[in-house]
């Protein structure tokens, strides 16, 4: 993993060492590497970097102060913040099948070549057309799309909406499939740390000298947070050695592990966490074989919170243009990244913090053109040091609005005495406070509480096993964070059984945290925006305070207010303050709409992980494939399984003579198929029969152990849901199995009954689908092909192992296995399990044993037509739709017990004397093909629907018969046996004359089963 070395740059290292000017570099300082230049290009523009820069910083570095253009009014916008939190600065980065949209320049780390390009403009940056849309915001104010778009109703597919979509959106997505890979990891610790600033470091170093399993996660690049933007003294050095030695210390213990350049962006239920690691994103390309990013499911038991806070912006006139600034992102464009925000900064201030950008412009070179104070009284000692500076101070002040058009030229101050004046700057910072990160720890619906000491909220009630600290907690003095978060690590490893204590923290350098926060400037001149991505301004939180849109959840939705891709974290509490300020009550009466993960943007791809394309339903292969490939077999997906579908043989012009041969094979002597792929469901416990007979619709209180029965299983609406087999291994141990393409929908069905409505009963149920690789062996010479390969010790003669047996044996020399006496074919079969490790030796033993007696593989198209030659219903009369009395299993099902759907089987359209019903189907010509799908006519009747009469699921051409029959559902189908019909196929052109009949066309009286 790349680190940064958390040093400052040497002082005689060149500004322009790339050959390419950066006019705002600082000449030293900063945590940059001046001696790694970078080339980059800004929509099309060439410009250079060091590596430790954002793009972001880089811009600023070169100048560059417009980044964007608002969301609604095309605005020009430049830079507001530093980090995740930042409205603004959205670009495009790289191109081609790699090109993301809305990318935060503010985290977007700087990579040798890399490409940006500014958004939501058109034809440039500069002269966008759409900026018109400003004249016209008084038609754009907040709800404009509830009114504008009612009237008349034509015109919104024709008009309103092709508008609306043209307009909407930000950067473009790219218009390839995706090169790179994502990928998903999961980790267990015994403490989480979010953040990796003082309190977070504090917090992971005292869990860690415990020796708990600590993972510490941070969204930035380098551990440090906000010390890394700061002068500011811990211990006996910087604020930036600290850091490195504390970063030192965790990297050296075996049991703490570090995830830089990963955001924890979800809190869930039983300690629970979701995360995204930017593996690559700092590359132009990853390296081979690496992800992207990945995502990380973090389950902790205990963690701490530390993510900081965020700046709090001022409301008055133009307060979005670029140039204007938060204060904390001026201080750390200038002490992290030696990027001077402008030549002449003003500072907008309403606590102590504010004072403190001044005197780093001043240190780092810039001109402090004015402090401007919107307290009446400042401390002296502040005010002291700035007037020996040569600043101009104004006290009780504030900024009525700002000058210049694509960025900022001079703002205009207002005095205590209402004098208004003109001054000159570049930048204006702005210090309003700051807002804790309450989100993460709102995520299990937790609401924040009200802070009066720092007019801000703060965490809440905090879900079980999260503890806050620093400032997130509220705390925003560097020892409070420094303190309380070594306290809430300690805390957290005791919690886990792990001796600590919270060491001593060390000395910091005294520092101011007065402050009193001015929401809006009391008379300004132009928009005041509230929300910059999204053009919310002051003027439309007043309209909704007319329109009655009072109520925090109806202010946001109805302005649009905290729902751009910042999510409000800028926006948020302005928003709120000027509401409290409109009803006259305080802000916490307000109160807050709810945060939801994920705290940022987090990519559908890193969510998905490998789970793409032909991954998305991952291929699972039958254990017998390689063996099945070696032969040449034609596989068809079937389900999750790529599963043979017949075994061609040289010679053989077509699919259906191959089938034709296997089917005859398997009556006349032996076959062999891999049935993997049912669906096997191991089912124990002291009450598992009493859960068998309340999920499955026929009676199983008298199978006696060593038995099978078949079995239905009904939805709760009464129609069926699938059928199988239930196999009873032991007094409470029972096996199901389920058709391949049900098996998960029946799992997750028992899932249901077990966990909600019956918790009260004692069984365990588990899918063992991929446990056990499992084989049909069926024909007349299936017995003596099995005894050659189960141990001696069982008699699987038909006496002692009749048809529906089942019986734990051995195979190989003591392998255990499965025995099931069961047919799908209609002839005398066996099916073998045995543990999937040992499927391809067993499947290549079975054709040993079996070449004697002739025996040939057969796949699923063959198997489908034996099945309809014995009249099975399958997943084309199992459609959902179906009841078991369609079925012909009407006489199966329970009389005397409950079970699912039993009540719900009995309403009147379900028992309709009318209702098709399963029959099988002949031509009457018997050299006629029929075609599945084909509708059931009366001859002589005319297409209709009012005639149609059933149609044909199933259809086959049969070996056995030498012609072609089918299944079907048609209206009364049992009552009409002998009855002629058509089978009426006009996609096709078929029209033929057919007979009603039995849908058991082979062996009616099941003898060659029970031989």
């Amino acid at each position: 993993m790349t680190t940064i070395t958390l040093r400052r740059a040497e002082a005689d290292a060149p500004a322009a060492a790339t050959g390419r000017v950066q006019a705002f570099r600082t000449a030293a300082g900063g945590l940059i590497d001046r001696r790694r230049p970078l080339a980059f290009t800004f929509d099309g523009r060439a410009y250079a970097g060091f590596h430790g820069d954002t793009l972001a910083s880089a811009l600023l570095a070169n100048g560059v102060r417009l980044v964007g253009r608002s969301f609604k009014y095309h605005r020009p916008r430049g830079i507001l913040s530093a980090g995740s939190e930042e409205p603004n600065a959205l670009v495009e980065l790289r191109s081609g099948a790699r090109r993301e949209p809305n990318t935060r320049a503010t985290v977007a780390e700087l990579y040798e070549g890399l490409e940006a390009a500014s958004q939501n403009r058109w034809p440039s940056l500069a002269l966008d057309a759409l900026s018109v849309n400003a004249l016209l915001s008084p038609v754009f104010a907040a709800g404009f799309y509830y009114k504008t778009f009612m009237w008349p109703a034509s015109f919104w597919e024709k008009l309103y909406e092709p508008m609306i979509r043209r307009a909407a959106g930000l950067g473009r997505a790219a218009d390839a499939p995706d090169p790179d890979s994502y990928d998903r990891m999961h980790a267990h610790c015994d403490v989480l740390v979010i953040g990796g600033g003082p309190a977070g470091l504090s917090a992971a170093l005292a869990a860690g000298r415990s020796g708990a399993r600590v993972i510490l996660v941070d969204e930035d690049f380098a551990l440090g947070g906000r010390l890394l933007a700061e002068r500011r003294e811990v211990g006996s050095g910087s604020g930036a050695d600290w850091v490195a030695a504390a970063a030192a210390e965790l990297r050296a213990m075996s049991e703490v592990t570090i995830l830089t350049r990963t955001t924890l962006f979800g809190v869930y239920d039983h300690g629970a966490y979701g995360a995204v690691e930017r593996v690559s994103d700092h590359l132009a390309e990853p390296p081979a074989h690496a992800p992207r990013q990945r995502l990380w499911r973090i389950t902790a038991r205990r963690a701490v919170l530390a993510a900081g806070a965020i700046e709090r912006p001022h409301i008055f006139g133009g307060n979005d243009r670029p140039g204007v600034m938060l204060a904390g992102a001026v201080r750390t464009y200038l002490n992290r990244y030696g990027a001077l925000p402008g030549r002449h900064v003003a500072i907008l201030t309403a606590s102590d913090d504010g004072w403190r950008t001044a005197a780093d412009v001043a240190a780092a070179g810039g001109r402090v053109a004015a402090v401007i104070d919107t307290r009446a009284s400042v401390p002296a000692e502040l005010r002291r040091a700035a007037e020996a500076a040569g600043t101009r101070v104004i006290a009780g002040g504030y900024v009525a609005g700002t000058k210049g058009h694509l960025a900022l030229k001079a703002v205009e101050a207002v005095d205590a005495s209402g004098q208004r004046e003109t001054i000159a700057c570049d930048c204006l910072a702005m210090a309003n406070g700051w807002n804790p990160v309450v989100h993460l720890d709102s995520h299990l619906s937790r609401r924040p509480v009200w802070s009066e000491a720092i007019h801000a909220f703060v965490p809440g009630a905090l879900p079980a096993g999260l503890t806050a600290a620093g400032a997130a907690a509220g705390h925003l003095g560097l020892d409070a964070c420094l303190e309380t978060g070594a306290r809430a690590g300690a805390e957290a490893a005791t919690d886990c059984g792990f001796p600590a204590s919270a060491p001593e923290t060390p000395r910091t350098d005294p520092e101011s945290l007065g402050h009193a926060p001015l929401w809006r400037a009391p008379a300004s001149r132009g928009k005041a925006f509230v929300d910059f991505q999204n053009d919310v301004a002051a003027s439309d939180v007043e309209l909704a305070h007319r329109e009655g849109f009072r109520a925090v959840e109806h202010l946001k939705r109805y302005t649009t207010l905290g729902m751009a891709t910042d999510q409000g974290k800028i926006s948020n509490l302005a928003g709120l303050s000027l509401m409290a300020e409109l009803t006259g009550q305080p802000i916490p009466s307000v109160g807050t709409t709810v945060f939801r993960p994920p705290f940022t943007p987090v990519a559908i791809g890193a969510l998905a992980g490998h789970h793409r394309g032909r991954e998305f339903r991952a291929t699972r292969h039958v254990p017998s494939h390689a063996w099945c490939e070696e032969q040449g077999a034609v596989f068809v997906e079937t389900g999750l399984w790529l599963r043979p579908a017949y075994f061609p043989k040289p010679g053989e012009t077509d699919w259906l003579e191959t089938v034709t041969r296997e089917v005859n094979t398997v009556r006349a002597h032996v076959g062999l198929c891999d049935v993997t792929t049912l669906g096997k469901i191991d089912i124990q416990g002291r009450d598992a029969l009493a859960f068998i007979e309340r999920v499955c619709a026929n009676p199983f209180g008298t199978l006696p152990v060593g038995k099978a029965r078949y079995a239905v299983l009904l939805r709760e609406d009464g129609l069926v849901m699938d059928d199988g087999t239930v196999a009873r291994m032991a007094d409470t141990h029972y096996v199901m199995t389920a058709s391949t393409a049900n098996a998960a929908k029946v799992m997750q069905h028992l899932e249901f009954c077990r966990q909600w409505l019956w918790p009260e009963l004692d069984v365990q149920i588990a899918s063992i689908s991929e446990q056990w690789a499992q084989y049909a062996i069926a024909g007349p010479r299936a017995r003596d092909t099995l005894r050659c390969v189960i141990d001696p010790g069982l008699d699987i003669g038909n006496e002692a192992f009749p048809f529906l047996a089942c019986a734990e044996v051995t195979v190989g020399g003591g392998i255990p296995a499965r025995l099931f006496r069961i047919s799908f074919s209609g002839e005398l079969a066996y099916e073998l399990a045995v543990p999937a490790a040992y499927g391809d030796a067993a499947w290549r033993a079975l054709m040993a044993a079996g070449a004697p007696h002739g025996i040939t593989p057969y796949g699923s198209e063959a198997l489908s037509v034996m099945r309809i030659e014995k009249g099975h219903a399958a997943g084309a009369e199992i459609n959902g739709q179906t009841t078991a009395r369609d079925l012909g299993l009407g006489g199966m099902l329970a009389k005397k017990k409950d079970y699912v759907g039993r009540l719900m089987k009995e309403r009147p359209a379900l028992t309709d004397p009318d209702r098709p019903i399963l029959v099988g189907v002949r031509p009457v010509d018997r050299s006629a093909r029929l075609r599945a799908g084909a509708h059931i006519l009366g001859i002589g009747a005319a297409p209709s629907l009012a005639a149609d009469e059933g149609y044909l699921t199933s259809v086959a051409y049969s070996p056995s018969l030498g012609h072609w029959i089918g299944l079907g559902l048609i209206r009364r189908g049992p009552e009409r046996h002998g009855e002629r019909v058509r089978a009426y196929d006009p996609v096709r052109g078929g029209d033929v004359e057919v007979e009603i009949c039995s849908p058991v066309f082979v062996d009616p009286k099941e003898e060659k089963l029970r031989v």
